[in-house]
């Protein structure tokens, strides 16, 4: 616990930083964490942090840390008082706060996701190893009103996804996919590169003219759209009422709303009746919002509804096992911010859940890490182009700056390895 409180004070243009975020909009970050002691234990990290990185901390009154030189990415320190605060308060949710409010920004000629590569690729070694030891006394616990229950799910489903249909259509390619695409060569557009995506995840799921489809995780009705394109019927479920709104209107445009039955439903929704329905199962990133205590009933789902001789094919961002072990019950900036309720599995603990829970097996495995960092930096391209428009929307600095990080911050862990995304093909045994 912080000892005091203290409020931002608007800085002066000088600094870089910005005014204090809208108490109403933000009352968590409109005012800054103040303890000292804590402070300079995260000063003294974060010092000891960059002192071999290939990066230039610079502080207002000139001085500067890391063994960067002045072609290297710079973090730009406005507040570092605040900064630090933030840091001793809340290890893992600090960082990203800060920038959110301008405690720091990236240098003037430094790409965000470019200066917080070198940090994600030393992600693991940040912290001393003797300290490692004490992460129970810093990592705060999920909070429990973000269990993916029945009800919990829709709840997070609509904080990020019913955000609004105008701010990703702002951003995403035509194809409005808001998953890795899966580039043939550096040339590629992403919407060219989103369509091969699908293409894989239908080919895995062997799905062809006549097919039964079962969708988990609608989106925006691409994946739908390109199954019945093949001449599949398919059901296609999603929690969002915002998508499923403009999935519907794309379906028709699209000529294939005969062929497609969207359904406001959660996956432990589907009715018994439909067990051994579908000749394919294919969830696109949808996992993540699972939550470890469901991914049972979750592939035992699909195990039911799975006919005989069906396949499945399912597209999920990954983590190795060790780190996800580490991270699985851990509260961090990513939670709190952008996915409430977000867990991101291993392969092993898939393939683990897999063996224990149902009759399925991954029969093939497309790994697209390095495919999602490009995205994400054409994603974040659109987005800052587009922030005009998106602020008319009602988005306030304080959202673009937590959107910029969370962009970037992602591609640089996928860039890294640190983060990876695979289509798995799985069979019955």
């Amino acid at each position: 616990m912080t000892d005091v409180t203290t409020d931002l004070v608007p800085a002066t243009p000088a600094t870089g930083a910005l005014s204090a975020p809208d108490s109403e909009a933000w009352p968590e970050l409109a005012t800054a964490p103040r303890s000292p002691l804590k402070g300079r234990v995260a000063r003294s990290l974060m010092k000891g942090a960059v002192r071999r990185m290939p990066v230039r901390v610079t502080f207002p009154d000139g001085s500067h840390w890391g063994r960067g030189d002045a072609t290297s990415p710079e973090l730009a320190v406005a507040r570092p008082d605040v900064l630090f605060g933030r840091l001793g308060a809340e290890t893992k949710i600090g960082l990203g706060e800060a920038y959110m409010v301008g405690d720091w920004s990236a240098g003037p000629s430094t790409d965000l996701a470019d200066l917080l590569t070198p940090f994600a690729a030393r992600l693991t070694k940040l912290v001393p190893r003797p300290l490692q030891t004490l992460r129970g006394l810093v990592d705060v616990d999920l909070p429990g009103a973000s269990r993916n229950t029945t009800e919990g799910s829709r709840a997070n489903i609509e904080a990020h996804y019913d955000l609004s249909n105008d701010l990703f259509t702002r951003f995403l390619d035509p194809t409005l996919s808001y998953s890795s695409a899966w580039f043939a060569d550096e040339n590629e557009t992403l919407e060219s590169a989103q369509n091969r995506k699908m293409d894989g995840i239908l080919d895995q799921a062997a799905v062809t003219v006549g097919s039964r489809v079962l969708e988990i995780g609608s989106g925006w009705g691409s994946l739908a759209i390109r199954a019945a394109q093949r001449g599949a019927t398919v059901t296609t479920i999603t929690l969002s009422q915002e998508q499923a709104a403009l999935a519907q209107q794309r379906f028709e445009a699209a000529g294939v709303a005969d062929r497609i039955e969207i359904r406001l439903q959660d996956y432990r929704e589907v009715p018994e009746s439909e067990n051994g329905s579908y000749d394919a199962v294919v969830s696109c990133e949808m996992i993540e919002a699972v939550g470890e205590e469901f991914w049972p009933t979750y592939f035992e789902m699909i195990d039911r509804v799975l006919a005989p001789g069906g396949r499945v094919s399912i597209q999920a961002i990954t983590m190795a096992h060790h780190r996800y072990r580490a991270t699985r019950k851990s509260y961090g900036w990513i939670q709190k911010y952008i996915f409430p309720g977000g867990l991101i599995p291993s392969e092993k603990a898939i393939d683990r859940t897999l063996a224990k829970h149902t009759g399925l097996h991954v029969t093939s495995r497309r790994p697209l890490g390095l495919h999602y960092a490009r995205t994400l930096r054409l994603w974040r391209e659109a987005f800052n182009a587009s922030w005009d428009e998106i602020s008319g929307f009602g988005f306030d600095e304080t959202f673009r700056r937590m959107w910029e990080f969370y962009l970037a911050y992602c591609e640089a862990g996928f860039a890294t390895g640190y983060l990876d995304v695979v289509q798995l093909q799985m069979q019955r045994r």
